[in-house]
């Protein structure tokens, strides 16, 4: 059998680049190449019931060992998609074995993994690291969590290890907050799930930021500068003040843990229009009402300046906090950290500074935490997944079928 890197490699290839200018999912049809090619192999290694919908996900189960039908039916869930705004085609996997723990420089962009950015590097060397070529990302979010995900069914259906309905699915456009927009539960099966799309190895993550975002635009008044005096009102210095009238630390650079922040997404325009784009994160709820109020005081206060209808804020609400719901169901996160315990790995109990398709899920009822993969760098040229890593996480998600066995098997 492939190992879940060599996986990952074939995955990686395939362009998956979701598109968040698209409001309904999936927003590109490039996303079924991949889906496509998971529902053949999931077909062709056993699993049952595999099913590809119009919405782009994929759906599969592995049935009970005979006599343990009653244990629950726990899911496993990846995103197939990658992000859109840093190149995710012609990807060209490297793999590097035997790692010496020191920068990693990279063939194009001149760019190199540096030791000094990521400092868990000189404890992977030895290990096989694979990354791409410099000009890309890797995709190892979440392809890593999908390569690990059909490791277990293939060893599961290979071994004859006993356990309990597992419930797959892999959806697209994650991303882009659209990931389970489309999502049909009573179809995937789960009385409660995990997603594969966290970072180190043994991560249990059952904390998630609450979201929103926003859209400002601004309204200006264009005139020849050379009569523009008391007339002009350029809409791309108002967006500026805009942003400077934001907490300047703030920002996801300048934040950590449960520190929440404004991050700009994008800015464009000129005189006439401009337009900025953000999203808005806090662990804690009320803080991110905070949050959305500054940005609504901050629209008042401009127009007061310039003119009603100047800056306009639209606020869209995201995904909330996994934590208050997950709290209720501690039995599956205990599960969760006793096996990654049982295969070798510290538990690393962490806040995800982010968010994942299981707290959309854990709003719709199936409590959804999120496990690391044994990658790092996501969403850009510096990705890097370490190979023995993976192995392990599949030996994690084997373990936690296991602890819901009678008398743990």
């Amino acid at each position: 059998m492939e190992r879940p890197y060599e996986k990952l490699i074939r995955y990686c290839k395939v362009n998956t680049m979701s598109d968040d200018t698209v409001p309904t999912s999936p927003t590109t049809q490039c996303q079924f190449d991949l889906a496509r090619l998971l529902e053949q192999e999931l077909i062709a290694i056993g699993v049952q019931d595999v099913y590809l919908d119009d919405a782009c996900v994929v759906y599969g189960k592995l049935p009970a060992t005979e006599g343990l039908e009653h244990l629950p039916a726990i899911g496993f869930l990846a995103h197939v998609d990658t992000v859109p705004d840093f190149s995710g085609v012609d990807v060209q996997p490297l793999v590097i074995e035997n790692y010496d723990g020191k920068d990693i420089p990279l063939p194009k962009g001149g760019r190199a993994i540096r030791v000094s950015d990521f400092p868990h590097l000189p404890a992977m060397k030895g290990k096989t690291l694979v990354t791409a070529s410099g000009d890309t990302l890797l995709g190892a979010d979440d392809k890593a969590g999908i390569a690990e995900i059909i490791s277990l069914c293939e060893r599961l259906i290979a071994s004859g290890e006993p356990h309990g309905t597992v419930c797959i699915a892999f959806t697209p456009d994650e991303e882009v907050g659209l990931g389970v927009s489309r999502f049909d539960t009573e179809r995937f099966g789960a009385e409660f799930a995990y997603t594969l799309d966290g970072s180190a190895v043994g991560e249990v993550i059952c904390e998630t930021f609450n979201a929103a975002s926003a859209k400002v635009t601004v309204h200006g008044k264009n005139v020849h500068p050379g009569s523009a005096k008391d007339v002009m009102l350029n809409a791309s210095l108002v967006a500026m003040e805009f942003n400077a009238m934001l907490p300047a630390g703030d920002t996801p650079a300048r934040t950590e843990g449960y520190e929440g922040f404004f991050h700009l997404m994008q800015m464009s325009g000129g005189v006439e229009t401009a337009s900025l784009a953000y999203i808005v994160r806090d662990h804690d709820l009320q803080k991110l009402g905070y949050r959305v109020e500054t940005m609504r005081h901050i629209e008042k206060c401009l127009n007061e300046k310039y003119g009603a209808g100047t800056v306009e804020v639209e606020i869209k609400d995201g995904y909330r906090n996994m934590a208050e719901k997950i709290r209720k169901r501690m039995e599956i996160v205990d599960a969760a950290m006793k096996a990654t315990e049982e295969a070798g790995v510290t538990p690393i109990v962490v806040p995800i500074r982010g968010g994942t398709d299981g707290a959309v899920l854990t709003e719709m009822g199936v409590p959804c935490p999120n496990l690391g993969t044994g990658c790092y760098g996501f969403h850009g040229p510096y990705e890097h997944a370490v190979a023995e890593d993976m192995d392990r996480t599949v030996e994690i998600l084997a373990q936690i079928l296991k602890q819901f066995l009678p008398n743990n098997g």
